[in-house]
């Protein structure tokens, strides 16, 4: 492995370690003011991983944190902050959910069209924030926190009654949705069943890389994140690429509920997860906008969300998953920065040192011919 690119690699893994220890060594300190053995908590929970049915949960929870964290770095990696992937998803779920009640067609068609309800309703509601950014210059962020607030009023007028709503009991459902809908998963005997919908989970991962590393179309998106002005003058559209951009992030927000709901809930209700939108911006970070990276934050962050009840038992709060969690995402920003001015530091040092070496190379250079034509 060549220097730069041992140096490249360091840089990557550097942030997100440096984050984690921080995270710790900051929840350590907040459980022993709290007078709380410092080390317990951190040895149950690990205690809890080695379960298999707890090890079903964190596959599962990680599918839905992973899909959002992916739409969430299409928009980092365009320099565009998508904050709204949470309504995006629940509105792409409800709508699925609500076509999954009332279409039935053969399963090799039904599961197609609940995918495409899902990828274009999200699609649809993250391209109002492209539209207003590259017409109106209105911040994708402003329009994107509005828009969550208009989709959770849709969500609730979309359960009434005599819209699509169907009561059961005190909860607010779509209605179940044909079986021709759901897509079974992998039974792992006692410890449950894996999501079938974790192997979308997976491919979206491959799909994100390849189409950023090994095409001219992420070449150009990365290439207008960086800087709008060189990305133009190389011939590169920057307003088409923010609306594609934020297209293609709402559609991957609008598949981050279909794990749990065509795997297991078949339905949406007041009990379906929300949240993990904005979860997936802190995934998103941590994990570096790398598909790998993203993978073991989501692991992680499904880790903390389902070791930490059994805290509950033993005399400590499960929320102090909750105080590391923002732990991590601050932690984060404040060493990616650090990391990225030490980067800046030693390649400014090493070009420095490369021109110094240059100078000292062309001045004895010249010494040797002046030497030889005094000479003859």
């Amino acid at each position: 492995m060549k220097k730069f690119d041992k140096e490249r690699l360091l840089l990557a893994v550097a942030g997100p370690v440096i984050a984690l220890v921080v995270a710790v060594a900051l929840t350590s300190v907040v459980l022993i003011a709290s007078g709380k053995n410092p080390f317990e908590p951190y040895s149950i929970m690990f205690e809890q991983a080695t379960f298999s049915d707890i090890q079903v949960l964190i596959i599962n929870q990680a599918s839905l944190y992973y899909i959002a964290a992916l739409a969430v770095a299409i928009g980092f990696r365009m320099n565009l902050f998508n904050i709204g992937v949470d309504g995006q998803y629940q509105l792409a779920a409800m709508m699925a959910a609500v076509v999954g009640a009332h279409a039935s067609l053969p399963a090799v068609l039904q599961v197609p069209l609940l995918l495409l309800t899902a990828v274009l309703t999200g699609a649809f509601w993250s391209g109002i924030a492209g539209v207003l950014k590259v017409t109106r210059g209105v911040s994708e962020v402003v329009a994107t926190i509005m828009l969550n607030a208009i989709a959770t009023s849709l969500i609730a007028y979309f359960w009434l009654p005599n819209v699509f709503g169907v009561k059961v009991g005190n909860n607010n459902t779509t209605g179940e949705m044909h079986e021709s809908g759901w897509i079974p998963g992998f039974d792992m005997g006692d410890a449950g069943e894996i999501y079938g919908l974790v192997v979308l989970a997976a491919l979206l991962g491959i799909g994100y890389w390849v189409v950023l590393n090994r095409t001219r179309f992420g070449f150009d998106l990365r290439a207008s994140g960086a800087s709008e002005t060189a990305a133009a003058a190389s011939g590169v559209n920057p307003k088409r690429m923010v609306l594609t951009a934020m297209l293609i992030s709402g559609g991957l927000a609008g598949l981050a509920g279909l794990p749990i709901l065509l795997g297991d809930s078949h339905t949406y209700s007041l009990n379906f997860p929300t949240g993990i939108g904005f979860l997936g911006i802190g995934i998103a970070l941590l994990g570096r906008n790398n598909p790998t990276g993203i993978a073991f934050a989501a692991l992680l962050w499904a880790w903390l969300d389902k070791a930490s009840p059994e805290l509950d038992f033993h005399g400590y709060d499960k929320e102090i998953a909750v105080i590391m969690q923002g732990l991590i995402v601050i932690a984060v920003v404040v060493s990616y920065e650090a990391v990225r001015e030490w980067g800046l530091r030693r390649q400014q040092r090493r070009v420095g040192a490369e021109l110094a070496a240059g100078h000292v190379l062309g001045a004895t250079s010249d010494n040797s011919i002046q030497k030889e034509v005094a000479g003859r």
